[in-house]
């Protein structure tokens, strides 16, 4: 089982992403920063509804900031769920700023409110990565999900993902009786197949969320990634497999149990072909993606070649081991799927 002991660094975005990101509408100017998110005064601790704390803190502001820093997260909110549509900002209110010093990203957790019928919603701002950046970029464009956020200089805005975390659902969901194991089995080994070739590491149980969904006569599970941090920067294959970490055992022995190899086999192909689907419909997209990621330097030579050879081992094919970014890594990683779906 594998552990990841040591935090990550945060690379910076170099000017041939930026303007990747301007081009398709994922930059923009921000009327609050991150860094302006860290002049608050105190905080107090945030207890889940067992009273266990969570980690996060709500943090307090001076008054003299409290009237601007609101009507910009509300203008914030705004560009991230309505366009910009000034109309949509009248009937909210920024109930809470919540702030996590666990993990790597320290990110700020807004919550807002509709005035109206005092339905709320979250989003998150975080320092701007390039590997995180990478992450999600590479999730709108190769996983059944539409990824919404907003980067401005060192700041990046993401929306919330809705969902049950994977180690909440361990716990409260897995054993109902209502749910059949071999649809959380199976939508884990495709979760598993996705992760490891767009190269997604570091998915614990606490890194996803389930998303159930009543169907007409039994019920449906999607597994949604929400922490990019771990995008092709590590050098060792597993991980970028979930299986091999030991808060996801449960689901592996669930696999065990109740699928087969060649039923395995059969959902990781289908998942390859609907990642290679995707590819070609947004070619030109990925085609710009890709041409910024094989010139940028996102993790270490060591890493780099560390992976290059072991999955040069992996899938018997030399091409990994003399890769020299891991943009050239990736790159293979999803040409193999592309002549696979033409053959």
């Amino acid at each position: 089982m594998q552990s990841i002991s040591r935090k990550k660094i945060f690379f910076p975005l170099n000017p041939a992403f930026r303007k990747y990101l301007k081009l398709y509408e994922r930059e923009l100017k921000l009327p609050v920063s991150y860094e302006e998110l860290r002049y608050f005064e105190s905080g107090f601790p945030v207890y889940d509804k067992e009273g266990k704390d969570t980690l996060w803190e709500t943090v307090l502001y001076p008054q003299s900031m409290i009237g601007q820093l609101h009507a910009g997260l509300k203008r914030i909110y705004s560009f991230l769920k309505a366009g910009g549509d000034q109309a949509a900002e009248e009937h909210l209110h920024i109930e809470r700023i919540d702030y996590c010093t666990f993990g790597n990203s320290h990110p700020f957790r807004i919550k807002i409110v509709n005035n109206y019928n005092e339905v709320y919603d979250y989003f998150y701002i975080k320092i701007a990565d390039a590997s995180r950046i990478y992450g999600l970029e590479l999730e709108h464009i190769l996983s059944p999900y539409w990824m919404n956020f907003l980067v401005d200089g060192n700041t990046l805005v993401e929306e919330h993902i809705a969902g049950v975390p994977g180690d909440q659902f361990i716990l409260h969901y897995l054993h109902r009786p209502e749910f059949n194991p071999k649809r959380i089995a199976k939508e884990f080994v495709k979760f598993n197949e996705r992760c490891f070739v767009r190269l997604l590491g570091d998915m614990r149980s606490y890194n996803f969320v389930f998303d159930i969904t009543p169907d007409f006569d039994d019920v449906q599970f999607r597994i949604r990634a929400i922490d990019f941090d771990q995008q092709f920067y590590e050098g060792k294959r597993t991980l970028y497999m979930p299986q091999f970490f030991k808060e996801n055992r449960v689901f592996v022995e669930l696999a065990m149990k109740h699928l087969n190899a060649e039923v395995v086999k059969q959902y990781q192909q289908e998942e390859r072909a609907l990642i290679a689907r995707r590819m070609k419909v947004l070619r030109h997209r990925i085609k710009d993606l890709r041409d910024v990621i094989m010139t940028d330097y996102v993790s270490f030579p060591e890493k780099i070649q560390q992976l290059g050879e072991e999955l040069a081992q992996y899938y018997e094919d030399p091409v990994f081991a003399k890769c020299r970014t891991m943009g050239e890594i990736i790159e293979r990683s999803l040409k193999r799927l592309l002549v696979k779906s033409l053959k």
